[in-house]
């Protein structure tokens, strides 16, 4: 018969077998093809979806995109309700259209006043206080070769302190794109719990003429002041980036009781004034890191080159309380597996401290001209743990992290003391040591500025600690409403005495 010839033929049975092998690794080739193109599309499980999606980290790139391709798009967008109070009435109106939203809110939101995310207004304010400001760094910056007083390049100092940029670059991005669940922006003031006022401090400061900045610092005061939302708070609810501790110096009285957005507090009463800044209204932020991000791959590749046991490099002459590097850089020049520089933050000084950093085990950071000092956040993101010498120094976002993980604290008195700092890190345990190092690598990301701005990055933890402030904010706005002028005084913590080992006047009442 046909068929049982056919099928019992040699040749035949070979093609077969030959046929069904040939269609196997077709069809094996295939799948292999299919996984790698769905993988290519799929999120990896690093820290960002692709490097095609990854956040931009550079300031100055991060801003040429905003203003060459964002810019002109947000300029024709969904347009804001700010406008100027032309009289008392606006803001009587402002008030009652505010109490019918929070009772709207009250009623039907469980949470409220604690839910998330908490609803901002961006001030549409005029182009010289926001666009025309960021285009005079853009179209300068590389011609920048001007130093402060003490010696650091101007553009530089701009872009530590560019908070300002970071935090309205995001609230500005169309919502498809923002990926922070802590924060939404409004366009109706009347539904906002805080106001964001977009005015560039830092780089009007560096980049104005002194009596220039001065007079563009008083046009914006009267401007923010003139809103309604403004008279009915007092601008309690109102939100400054004041980074730079010498920017908007010259009306800071007059927004005092508005949160400010700063890089330490400054207790010694050199750049703040008695009264602007607590930590109940206000809110620390991270300078922007001058040295690259050390990622898992880099710690990795370092691991066994941290050979250096103490780094520094930078100023060591400073004023107020950073005067304490001068007896650190002579207590420990010439000690041994110890780096002492002095250097500045151009573009060598940042590749020769971003080297010293990562080879390096602990890194000194003492007080500056103020207790703060963005030497502090160069260390975290190098992975090197930082040896704090600074007494008075307020940490951003302590509410959230707890810095005794990341880092070694020093009293000025014991590190000033012959041999005392050597001896004790030397005395730290290995174990000690992993478990700082562990703790910084999983801690970095909380101080990487980005855009877009990324769940737990420092613009997100700003703005959980801002969220923190509200119900407090509302108290003291609707007090304020109610309470005779000068009738009645609260003593906060600052109407205390520092901590002092004196008697307490009080013990014979006690007694």
């Amino acid at each position: 018969m046909p068929g049982k010839l056919h099928s019992n033929h040699p040749s035949s049975r070979s093609m077969s077998k030959t046929l069904i092998i040939t269609l196997s690794l077709f069809v094996f080739s295939l799948v292999i093809i299919l996984f790698n193109l769905s993988s290519s599309t799929r999120p990896s499980s690093g820290p960002y979806p692709s490097s095609s999606s990854r956040p931009e980290t550079s300031f100055v790139a991060s801003l040429e995109h905003f203003l060459i391709h964002k810019a002109p798009k947000i300029s024709v967008s969904v347009r804001d309700d700010t406008v100027q109070a032309e009289s008392e009435d606006d803001g009587r109106k402002f008030d009652e259209a505010v109490f019918e939203r929070e009772k709207r809110w009250l009623d039907e939101d469980p949470n409220y006043p604690l839910s998330f995310p908490i609803k901002v207004y961006v001030y549409e304010m005029p182009k010289k206080f926001t666009y025309d400001l960021l285009w005079l760094f853009h179209n300068t910056y590389k011609e920048t070769s001007n130093l402060t007083s003490n010696g650091s390049p101007v553009h530089r100092l701009i872009e530590q302190h560019s908070i300002d940029y970071w935090l309205w670059a995001d609230l500005m991005a169309p919502e498809s794109e923002r990926h922070l669940k802590s924060v939404v922006r409004v366009h109706h003031q009347q539904d906002a719990e805080f106001f964001y006022v977009p005015f560039f401090t830092t780089i009007s400061f560096f980049l104005l003429e002194k009596q220039q900045c001065k007079a563009l610092y008083r046009e914006a005061l009267k401007w923010v002041t003139d809103q309604p939302a403004w008279k009915r708070s007092e601008g309690r609810d109102h939100i400054f980036p004041i980074h730079h501790p010498w920017s908007f110096k010259s009306v800071r009285k007059f927004v005092k009781k508005a949160i400010w957005l700063l890089p330490d507090m400054d207790s010694t009463g050199n750049w703040y004034k008695p009264g602007q800044v607590s930590l109940e209204k206000d809110v620390i932020l991270p300078y922007v890191s001058n040295v690259d991000l050390c990622d898992a791959k880099c710690l990795s590749e370092y691991s066994s080159k941290r050979t250096t046991l103490l780094f520094f490099r930078g100023r060591l002459k400073r004023n107020a309380g950073g005067k304490i590097r001068a007896n650190l850089g002579a207590e420990l020049s010439n000690v041994k597996d110890v780096v002492i520089e002095e250097g500045t933050a151009g573009e060598g000084g940042k590749l020769a401290a971003q080297n010293g950093m990562r080879r390096s085990l602990f890194c000194l950071c003492p007080a500056g001209d103020t207790p703060s000092s963005a030497r502090l956040f160069d260390a975290i993101v190098s992975g090197c743990i930082p040896v704090i010498v600074s007494d008075e120094l307020e940490f951003p976002f302590e509410g959230m992290l707890d810095y005794s993980k990341i880092a070694v604290f020093v009293s000025s008195s014991d590190a000033i003391q012959p041999g005392w700092l050597v001896n004790h890190l030397r005395s730290l345990t290995p174990s000690r040591i992993k478990d700082l190092q562990r703790n910084l690598a999983q801690y970095a990301r909380h101080f990487i500025y980005s855009s877009p701005a990324q769940p737990l990055g420092p613009e997100d933890l700003t703005w959980r600690m801002i969220a923190g402030k509200l119900v407090n904010v509302k108290l003291h706005t609707r007090r304020s409403n109610r309470v005779v002028e000068g009738s009645r005084s609260i003593c906060r913590c600052d109407c205390w005495r520092p901590n002092t080992t004196s008697p307490n006047p009080l013990n014979h009442v006690l007694g």
